[in-house]
């Protein structure tokens, strides 16, 4: 687009005029600047200037100063140019091989006991737990990222966080680039992840509970010598490998290293589902409650804090303490961070408050207050 076409596209003051009163046009390269001053509330500017930039190829934000060229009478409304990555995203691109690796890594050396560093190729028969891990958790991230781009809001793919320990990652985001234009969006977009990644985990779980222990977990739970790692088991695995008629495996503590993709996929689930901040079960409860879904976010910490006490004074140990208090710290800078808030307050339809509902009694479904613990000799 030529200079003289985006000059033409950009809003003008007489456009604006019903809810700011335009003093002055800057750019900045590729940024507009309108300083004035809004002839009615914040909220109701937002509202009526962000559909008409939106339309015109802006997303527009509020500043009481840019770079100081705006009076103390005065505020800016800054527009940019909305994004338009193309080619290949070679970042989201070396994150995932690397992950797969790490995956692959994981898999033959904790799980399947090859020897890897003397045989690296023998990693590749790990495969069917590196596409466990990674299936659930890039579900769950192309579940937000689809409903992004249906509901046209900007947002990049996955980035995966490759960790080469026992599930040989730390996950995957995905980074929003745009704010949520109303409720809707911000509900749809939030609840993609979970339930998407819910419908994956389920299907690797009932898959992996079809398959026979590795020999080399058989033979490690035969000889019970030395202190073990015990991934325990939410409700929602014991009522899946119940209907399957698969019960005894859990019972036993013997699966296929495939079922952990599934554990993995419900530890996930119910961590992303704490309604705080700007994890999902924010967005969700933001969606659905409004501006009261803080108070909920400020008590999340003080319960996980509590949960990690409860672990370590009243039961007496440490198994999963760590866990816990990790996740109250990080629960206590997204509550202060602040929820996603969309620019249109509407109220959310009858139907999204019963999948939110339901979404959330999921994720519970995915919770067990001591998911990791070491059972010695």
């Amino acid at each position: 687009m030529s200079e003289h076409d985006e000059s033409a596209a950009r809003p003008t003051p007489d456009d604006l005029a019903r809810a700011f009163s335009v003093l002055a046009v800057e750019t900045d390269d590729e940024t507009v600047v309108y300083v004035g001053r809004p002839t009615v509330d914040v909220r109701a500017l937002e509202r009526e200037v962000w559909p008409l930039f939106r339309k015109r190829g802006y997303e527009v934000r509020l500043q009481r100063d840019y770079d100081g060229r705006v009076p103390s009478d005065a505020v800016a409304l800054v527009a940019e140019p909305r994004s338009t990555e193309e080619g290949i995203p070679w970042r989201n691109v070396v994150l995932f091989v690397l992950t797969v690796a790490s995956t692959l890594f994981a898999g033959a050396f904790y799980w399947y006991q090859l020897p890897v560093f003397e045989q690296p190729l023998s990693a590749l028969a790990a495969w069917p737990f590196s596409a466990a891990i990674m299936g659930v958790l890039g579900v769950h991230e192309f579940g937000h990222y689809v409903m992004s781009r249906y509901h046209d809001v900007d947002a990049s793919l996955p980035y995966f966080i490759p960790l080469p320990l026992f599930v040989g990652s730390m996950g995957a985001v995905i980074r929003m680039r745009e704010r949520m234009p109303n409720r809707k969006a911000l509900f749809d977009i939030g609840a993609a992840g979970p339930l998407a990644g819910l419908v994956a985990t389920i299907a690797v779980t009932l898959v992996g509970l079809q398959l026979d222990p590795l020999p080399v977990q058989e033979a490690a739970a035969s000889s019970q010598n030395g202190a073990r790692v015990v991934f325990n088991n939410p409700p929602l695995l014991w009522l899946l490998a119940e209907a399957s008629g698969t019960a005894g495996k859990l019972e036993a503590g013997l699966v296929h290293p495939v079922v952990f993709g599934g554990w993995v996929g419900m530890l996930v689930t119910v961590l992303n589902l704490l309604p705080v901040g700007q994890l999902d079960g924010g967005h969700i409860v933001r969606a659905i409650a409004g501006r009261r879904q803080e108070t909920l976010a400020a008590a999340v910490p003080g319960a996980l804090f509590a949960l990690a006490g409860y672990l370590y004074f009243v039961r007496g140990g440490l198994d999963s303490v760590g866990i816990w208090a990790m996740w109250g710290l990080f629960t206590t800078g997204l509550a202060y961070a602040g929820p996603a808030t969309p620019v249109i307050e509407d109220t959310l339809d009858r139907r999204r408050v019963a999948v939110g509902v339901v979404t959330l009694v999921l994720g519970a479904l995915c919770f067990t207050p001591i998911p990791v613990e070491v059972v010695g000799p």
